[in-house]
């Protein structure tokens, strides 16, 4: 169903978010839209931004703000710009530790989980009420106001000339190893799969109730027409569990959940974090549109990938980024360049975005960070040529 960002009724935007909102609809462009880059380090942020040493612990989102601007940026989903103030010159610094962070203990609602065992019963006396609680008192009406306020709100912030599409509210079954950490929860995936595939159920239930009111905003016209789901699911070898069993336990309740999504004119995109080429045909089966986040040295084959269609036929969209594990740490600014070269070139011809494949810890040489940024003005200002 067209709607009004499809109709072109969107006069509000400025060049650069309107070059980013015709390569997500497929139209033609001169430009290569730049993506946000989540930049750590603090004397980085604040050259970028055009600000006194200092400024950034200051005034967070003001500079964060700042240095989005001054870099192109075209498009931002993810307003985090507090991230970086858990880092220092040499990586992270926050107060804390959690279940994937070294903590030295997890304790999750009074229970120690020291087993699979404790995971389950976490599950079942805790987590699975509580879901149940929120299916019950949903309140559709509520969600879908406060996703446009919060998404209006940091448009705002941004100004015309990068557009914010949606971050948060669209729900799916996730893996839980952020609470109860890897060890444990990926035993009792092993173990109890009947009792993971119910948290998998339920979790779809809720999101489900999400996202038809999700759907309902993207049919009136009154979000961008892009999303990113994102979840880490697998490392450098591959999925974090045996493919085979997610298309037992997983796949079927992922789908379900997004069905509303998928009759409406959103693009839904996955992030990718390790090597997840099994799953790129299984998301695509499902309805996906494209991808984001490439580690190439874990085996994630970007060409093969950028060459695949989406079930309608179409060109994916691609946010292909500069490695930050690899070329813009290690490399040099003429490795810098000859990487969004390659990703220019082996990229969709419609639909590509360009910026960084994750975040950009302490630590990546300036030169490179300068060399970055003059790439992603040159391909925006001027495309392929």
């Amino acid at each position: 169903m067209p709607n009004c960002w499809e109709k072109g009724e969107t006069e509000i935007l400025g060049e650069r978010a309107q070059l980013a909102l015709d390569t997500i609809l497929h139209k033609p462009v001169k430009g290569i839209p730049s993506w946000q880059l989540f930049v750590m380090q603090h004397d980085h942020i604040e050259q970028l931004a055009g600000v006194e040493p200092g400024e950034f612990k200051k005034n967070p989102e003001e500079v964060y703000i700042k240095y989005q601007r001054n870099i192109g940026t075209c498009l931002l989903d993810q307003f985090i710009p507090m991230n970086a103030l858990t880092m220092g010159e040499k990586g992270y610094e926050g107060a804390t530790y959690g279940a994937t962070t070294g903590a030295s203990e997890i304790i999750v609602d009074g229970i120690t989980i020291d087993s699979p065992e404790a995971v389950i019963e976490h599950l079942e006396k805790v987590v699975f009420p509580g879901i149940m609680a929120s299916i019950i008192s949903f309140d559709g009406d509520a969600f879908k106001k406060r996703i446009l306020d919060e998404n209006r709100a940091i448009h705002e912030k941004l100004g015309p000339d990068i557009l914010k599409t949606p971050y948060g509210g669209i729900g799916m079954p996730g893996f839980r190893y952020g609470r109860y950490g890897y060890e444990y929860y990926f035993m009792a995936y092993a173990l109890y799969s009947e009792v993971i595939e119910k948290d998998y159920s339920l979790q779809a239930d809720l999101a489900l109730l999400q996202n038809q009111s999700m759907a309902e905003l993207f049919l009136q016209g009154l979000l961008p027409p892009l999303y990113r789901l994102d979840q880490d699911m697998a490392d450098g070898r591959g999925t974090l569990v045996n493919i085979e069993s997610l298309d037992r336990i997983w796949f079927p309740h992922f789908a379900r959940c997004l069905e509303p999504l998928l009759n409406t004119d959103v693009k839904m995109i996955w992030h990718c974090d390790g090597n997840l080429m099994e799953m790129v045909p299984r998301l695509l089966e499902v309805g996906l549109k494209g991808f984001q986040g490439f580690q190439y040295e874990f085996g994630m084959d970007y060409e093969k990938i950028c060459a695949m269609k989406t079930n309608d036929g179409e060109d994916l969209i691609i946010i292909g980024g500069v490695s930050v594990t690899r070329t813009l740490p290690m490399g040099t600014p003429e490795d810098v360049k000859k990487e969004l070269d390659w990703l220019v070139k082996y990229g969709p011809k419609t639909g590509l975005f360009l910026g960084c494949s994750s975040s950009i810890t302490p630590g990546a040489p300036w030169e490179n960070m300068v060399t970055l940024i003059e790439g992603l003005d040159y391909y925006r200002t001027r495309g392929r040529d």
